[in-house]
């Protein structure tokens, strides 16, 4: 059984202490597939030092964060066009909109959105999208730049049902985390109504950690707690869920 952690942020800070054993310990668990997530490019050496250290497992994705959308977004936007000019990245990601922390600069979020649509799409690449109190947003912009070369991942996704079904229509697999093992968390009561074959496993690690660890540090072998809560959701092993997810992550990501 193999299982794909398709959102880590293995490189972040918070792994500083511990970051080769953690790694280690998911591994021996049977998650041997990371896909990281950038943020903006301050992570980037860190990003390339994981990957050089992990070569067969961590698999790098390039991106500006809609919380790192500032004053220098095109700055930031020229870093990630040479990253993607210099070699390879598996998606565009993570990048999308946050009206969580700041909704003044949704302008330049919308703007530094679909830029980076448009660099996926050059580069036939799929998305991984960030949306925080921003589905509104997010689909308009979808569905203005929706194409059969647009595709991805709506990651950590905490919307309804409709929400669901909308973000599917635009080929978006669905990235179900922590929250699915949260009382409160409600996609718990309906997930089972998606086929499977439109989700995909992830942790976001060091945040959201699932049940019995909320509230502490996420990692990427907590992954499991969200297959075992999804086995049991749509009543199939986890052998059999991991092989849907992990297969589905490889037609998102090529590998």
């Amino acid at each position: 059984m193999i299982i794909t952690d398709t959102h880590t942020h293995l490189y972040s800070e918070a792994f500083d202490e511990d970051r080769h054993e953690m790694i280690q310990r998911a591994i021996e668990a049977n998650v041997k597939r990371f896909f990281i997530p950038a943020i903006d490019s301050s992570y980037t050496e860190a990003m390339y030092k994981l990957e050089a250290e992990f070569p067969n497992e961590v698999f790098l994705m390039m991106g500006l964060h809609p919380t790192s959308v500032k004053e220098n977004y095109k700055e930031e936007l020229k870093h990630i066009e040479e990253q993607f000019q210099a070699r390879d990245f598996y998606a565009v990601g993570e990048i999308g909109i946050d009206l969580y922390w700041d909704k003044s600069t949704l302008p330049i979020q919308v703007e530094a959105f679909k830029h980076q649509i448009n660099l996926a799409k050059k580069y036939k690449l799929p998305i991984v999208i960030h949306c925080r109190e921003a589905f509104d947003e997010i689909f308009e912009v979808l569905e203005q730049e929706k194409s059969d070369d647009l595709f991805g991942i709506f990651h950590c996704f905490t919307g309804n049902l409709d929400q669901a079904k909308q973000a599917i229509s635009y080929n978006m697999k669905l990235g179900i985390g922590g929250v699915v093992t949260f009382k409160n968390g409600k996609i718990n009561q309906f997930i089972h109504q998606i086929d499977l074959k439109h989700i995909v496993l992830e942790t976001d690690s060091p945040y959201l950690a699932p049940k019995p660890y909320r509230g502490k540090r996420n990692e990427s072998q907590y992954v499991i707690k969200v297959l075992e809560k999804l086995s049991e959701l749509y009543g199939l092993s986890t052998e059999e869920i991991a092989r849907i997810t992990t297969e589905n992550s490889k037609a998102i990501f090529g590998i």
